[in-house]
């Protein structure tokens, strides 16, 4: 009987989704799940993206935003549920979608044009939802 650590069986489910978001747009950069800690479950760059973040801080933004997503929950009773966040940088924008123990994280082209970031929106809300 082997000492390692199991796999969660959920991982290849959670890259199919990755995989899944990526091929909703050219002007998606990643798509990565993240547990409410901020570790990464499953994600992946578009081929040819060069990361902006080294591995140190993409860990710690995603802990930031792992936190955000924690804190808003506390309002979900007044306000009701996030559906998204989106933040845009000089370089980057950021689509974060929650459901109850993860989060998606997307990034897009910085050029990518406003209809483009609804569409992307919509189908990766639906894409998020099938189970």
């Amino acid at each position: 009987m082997s000492n390692r650590p199991r796999a969660d069986p959920e991982t290849e489910k959670y890259r199919e989704k990755c995989t899944g978001i990526l091929a909703i747009s050219p002007s998606i950069r990643y798509a990565g799940i993240m547990n409410r800690f901020g570790r990464t479950l499953a994600g992946g760059l578009r081929k040819g993206v060069v990361p902006l973040l080294k591995p140190d801080e993409a860990r710690n933004e995603y802990f930031i935003e792992a936190t955000r997503n924690q804190l808003r929950k506390n309002f979900e009773k007044s306000i009701g549920k996030a559906e998204y966040t989106f933040t845009e940088n000089e370089k980057v924008k950021i689509l974060t979608l929650s459901s109850e123990d993860y989060f998606y994280y997307i990034t897009m082209d910085k050029d990518t044009p406003a209809n483009e970031v609804a569409r992307i929106i919509d189908a990766a809300k639906k894409l998020v939802r099938q189970k």
